[in-house]
């Protein structure tokens, strides 16, 4: 019993000191996005050094990403870039010869201390790609000139950030409380049972009474006979 307790507890402290390496990446949250519409995410940026601040951060978008626009950040500025599209696409009534290609975050003053990090935030239009994870590659830099590339593969000690394209809910899946609505007559049909029970009740107590009158009539006839 001794030693599963130590087990347990050497193994709540690894994940406790590992948790922060884990979680210090560059990365976009929430991770997963429902596709084919309009949404927010956030590129978060935390300081890994402890003798610098994040002072930039360049994000790579993949294709399909049409619509975007940056929340502003005190002290930070953003810019977004677009590229070409090979052919335009139609959109909402207009034709659409751009994509995004990156977003560019540039902090005014000291940036993101040690030990701090920083949620960017965006709204998006999300390409209709359900199933697909997107990879956004990203690069930080720090107030000493350090440069490092968010670019691997997830297994990498610098990964890229990634967001899992989701199937979008259908129109009035979220307000379907349609399968809770049926418990609502279950308290009529409790009722309804309790006024049937209520009037069975009245309907034998009539009974009874009736056959108490009958049985002392029949005793009155009885005794009137006999005189």
């Amino acid at each position: 019993m001794k030693i599963r307790s130590y087990t347990i507890s050497v193994a709540l402290a690894a994940l406790f000191v590992l948790a922060p390496v884990a979680s210090a990446h560059v990365t976009l949250q929430p991770e997963e996005a429902p596709a084919g519409g309009f949404t927010r995410l956030d590129v978060r940026v935390p300081t890994e050094r402890d003798n610098a601040s994040t002072t930039k951060v360049d994000v790579q978008f993949p294709p399909g990403f049409l619509f975007v626009s940056t929340e502003p950040v005190p002290g930070w500025n953003s810019e977004i870039t677009m590229r070409k599209l090979d052919r335009p696409v139609e959109q909402f009534g207009e034709q659409i010869t751009e994509e995004v290609d990156r977003v560019t975050f540039t902090a005014d003053g000291e940036g993101i201390g040690p030990g701090q990090f920083q949620d960017f935030g965006l709204s998006l239009g999300v390409p209709d790609k359900a199933g697909s994870t997107l990879t956004f590659k990203a690069v930080q830099t720090y107030s000493s000139g350090e440069v490092v590339r968010w670019i691997g593969p997830p297994d990498a000690e610098e990964p890229a950030p990634q967001v899992k394209l989701t199937a979008a809910e259908e129109e009035g899946g979220a307000a379907q409380p349609a399968a809770q609505q049926p418990q609502a007559p279950a308290a009529d049909e409790d009722d309804e049972s309790n006024t049937l029970s209520i009037i069975a009740l009245i309907v034998g107590g009539l009974g009874l009474l009736a056959g108490l009158a009958a049985l002392l009539t029949g005793r009155r006839r009885a005794r009137v006979g006999a005189a």
